[in-house]
């Protein structure tokens, strides 16, 4: 036992030093969570989904909104119990103990620095689709991924730019932003109603229940993402009471337009066009107008869009590194703050190490380690919450988790659910991955770590 004690203390559940600039209000939150997660997926994704559910893959985004919102709820409440940055990293210290958040922490940087990397690369080739449209002219295979990848590095270095120049001005960025692209998707909405058709959603569930949660599990991973609000829990002006809000209202944005898009892309076109397309919006706009401007606003539309959401999570994984440091796990570098009061060595760090990444490597099935990440933090919050609650009944909340333990129990089975449908390469990429941040850990943090300095 007295091994094991280490590994199990918690750190104190309170306010955080007062350190990081506290200028976001729930505006700035909740288009840094929007942001986060309305980007690469619903651009990408309805090609692969659509052909496993048919029209009901409109269906099959609700129905992984829901299996988002079991978390979300999780979140909404241990965002405002414990309003400090780092997100599921500093609320698994804070109820389930060292070990187990330097597990979850690990998993927020494969989860943050891959996905990181992997939309660089998927806005590259979106840059080269919108130059194609719009003057005629690619960038040199080359320098677009046959050897390096030059635009991902330079979208990643940009965003590192952005977020160097202070929390107001990346505030401000995100926000535009979000609220740009949430436009150009309501644009394809309005677009697409015109050329509805309703043979095209009959027979509406072709593959019945199974094709629609079958769906269901592809499409999960565009709402990865509404959890980046969590992880500026020391920056927002009332976190106790805006985190939680803005959680949940950016989950709701999200799924609408989610719901929305797919419903009226399927109507115009059908399912056949969509099926092994990477552009699929792009493919319906061009399909409803004859390859007219709309189109080509849509391409300008994904370009920012997919551009966001790199800007937004580095700037999650620039928190998370934050919190650890601050509490001794990494070096104190990553938390140490420049005149913009913002951590500006790890984020030059953190932005050169993933424009390598972006530029280099060719991610493949690597990517969905980012999925398989997600989801033990996932579940590990969920797990937190039911602890909390025994552990710490008088903690004031900011928001309440309703029907506490069913809630976070349902958002744990759809953790484990979608974990075990996951590729055996995904596990074995992982299993690699948590090896390397155990030896990390024992060999740097466990002795390191603020709370074993003061035992």
């Amino acid at each position: 036992m007295s091994l094991l004690k280490p590994l199990l203390r918690t750190k104190p559940v309170g306010q955080p030093p007062d350190s990081l600039d506290r200028r976001m209000g729930l505006l700035s939150l909740t288009s840094l969570s929007i942001g986060a997660t309305l980007g690469t997926g619903i651009f990408v994704v309805l090609g692969q989904a659509a052909p496993v559910a048919g029209p009901a893959v409109a269906v099959s985004f609700a129905v992984a909104a829901l299996a988002a919102l079991f978390s979300a709820l999780s979140y909404a409440e241990l965002a405002g119990a414990v309003p400090v940055s780092g997100s599921a990293y500093s609320y698994t210290y804070a109820t389930l103990g060292e070990l187990v958040a330097w597990v979850c922490g690990w998993c927020l940087l494969l989860e943050y620095g891959v996905s990181v990397a992997a939309v660089a690369v998927g806005w590259s080739g979106y840059l080269n689709a919108f130059l194609d449209a719009t003057l005629g002219v690619q960038l040199p295979a080359a320098l677009s991924g046959e050897v390096v990848n030059l635009p991902a590095a330079v979208v990643v270095l940009l965003a590192t730019a952005v977020l160097l120049g202070g929390v107001r001005e990346s505030a401000a960025v995100t926000t535009a932003a979000t609220l740009l692209k949430v436009g150009v998707l309501v644009f394809f909405v309005v677009v697409a109603v015109f050329g509805f058709r309703a043979e095209n959603l009959a027979p509406f569930a072709p593959a019945g229940v199974a094709g629609i949660t079958g769906a269901a599990s592809l499409v999960f991973f565009s709402f990865i993402g509404f959890d980046a609000a969590s992880t500026a829990g020391e920056e927002a002006r009332n976190p106790q009471r805006d985190l939680p809000r803005a959680i949940v209202i950016s989950l709701a944005v999200v799924t609408a337009v989610y719901v929305l898009v797919a419903l009226t892309a399927v109507a115009a076109v059908g399912v056949g066009p969509l099926e092994g397309s990477d552009a699929s919006l792009a493919t319906v706009l061009a399909q409803v107008t004859g390859r007219g401007w709309p189109s080509t606003v849509l391409a300008a539309g994904a370009v920012v869009a997919i551009a966001s959401v790199v800007l937004t999570v580095l700037y999650g994984q620039t928190r998370v590194l934050v919190a650890m440091a601050r509490d001794g796990l990494v070096p104190k570098l990553f938390a140490r703050l420049g005149s913009r009061r913002v951590p500006t060595a790890n984020t030059l760090l953190v932005g050169g190490a993933v424009a390598v990444l972006a530029a280099l490597v060719p991610l493949g099935q690597l990517a969905e380690a980012t999925s398989i990440g997600t989801l033990v933090a996932f579940g590990l919050v969920n797990i937190g919450v039911v602890v909390l609650r025994r552990t710490r009944p008088d903690l004031p909340r900011g928001f309440r988790t309703p029907l506490v333990p069913l809630v976070p129990l349902l958002g744990l089975g759809m953790c484990v659910l979608l974990v075990a449908g996951l590729a055996p390469a995904t596990w074995i990429a992982f299993g690699v991955w948590t090896v390397a941040g155990l030896v990390v850990y024992f060999g740097y943090g466990r002795r390191r770590s603020e709370l074993a300095q003061g035992e």
